[in-house]
């Protein structure tokens, strides 16, 4: 996969301080604090916890620096394509899409994004806090990133809570004014992420679940509408079922839908549609 020159933004330095925040204070004061982080449980959830911060900067990294998909500049519709049963249109006039500013036919799924000023492959959205577009080659390590940091989240919250109660149990003076700081503004950090990350993280699975991206979701709400006010019934062309979905996007093999490799992903230009079921079928 090609990448991206990779330009440090403040949104991006504020996500790496709260994982380096998070870590040093569950390594060294919850976890320390509450069992002791050279006992058998400290060091058990030292280790588990570091494995999980691993994984949530090497897949950050990756959703920053790979390139999330572009358009070759070759790239063509064939409209006779008899491997392709549909294509997409303008809205009003019918016509191929075709962008403007990049001067280029726009694949299936593609869009030009505004602030990357190029058209993107399977776009999902810009987001800031990578200072990249989720597209099609960095989509699955940004929702392998947001599941980590879900998890971790999670774990260091509990951890949190445990080391409140022993705190408060055992009532040390050692450190009070100290530990007390760091459980406020732990508090303030890790609660409103917690949920933050779990409402994206459960949007991204609704999403992936029926094979749409952020942009596609809007989209099909007006052609949901507008099919509707016509008699018609309308239904996400890419939505293949609820497995065959999720093993395009993560990946053939569950056991590798929890590792950030894009290899299964193919070249973005064409995806399989429900119409090449119903196809298959009739010519069987």
């Amino acid at each position: 996969m090609s990448k991206k020159k990779c330009k440090i933004t403040l949104p991006v330095v504020m996500v790496v301080s709260a994982i380096c925040y998070i870590y040093y204070a569950t390594i060294f004061v919850f976890i320390d604090r509450w069992f002791g982080l050279f006992s058998s449980p400290g060091l058990m959830n030292a280790v588990v916890f570091t494995a999980i911060a691993i994984i949530c900067i090497f897949t950050y990294a990756i959703a920053i620096v790979r390139d999330p998909g572009r358009v070759p500049s070759s790239f063509t519709p064939d409209i006779e394509d008899s491997h392709n049963s549909i294509q997409e249109v303008k809205r009003k006039s019918g016509d191929l899409r075709y962008c403007q500013k990049c001067s280029h036919y726009k694949p299936p799924r593609a869009h030009h994004c505004r602030v990357c000023k190029r058209c993107v492959l399977r776009m999902d959205h810009h987001c800031i806090w990578i200072n990249n577009c989720v597209g099609h080659a960095n989509y699955k390590a940004f929702f392998i990133f947001v599941l980590y940091a879900v998890i971790a989240c999670i774990h260091s919250a509990v951890l949190l809570l445990g080391s409140i109660i022993y705190d408060t149990v055992k009532d040390e003076q050692q450190n009070e004014e100290s530990s007390r700081t760091v459980y406020v503004v732990s508090c303030l950090l890790l609660f409103p992420l917690t949920i933050a990350l779990g409402v994206l993280l459960g949007w991204h699975i609704y999403l992936t679940l029926r094979n749409k991206t952020t942009i596609e979701y809007y989209e099909g709400v007006r052609a949901m509408w507008l099919a509707e006010k016509g008699g018609e019934v309308y239904r996400h062309p890419y939505d293949l079922g609820a497995f065959e979905n999720l093993t395009l996007v993560l990946g053939p093999s569950v056991f590798s839908w929890i590792c950030p490799t894009s290899g299964h992903i193919g070249s973005g230009l064409r995806f399989p549609t429900a119409y090449d079921k119903l196809t298959e079928s009739s010519s069987e």
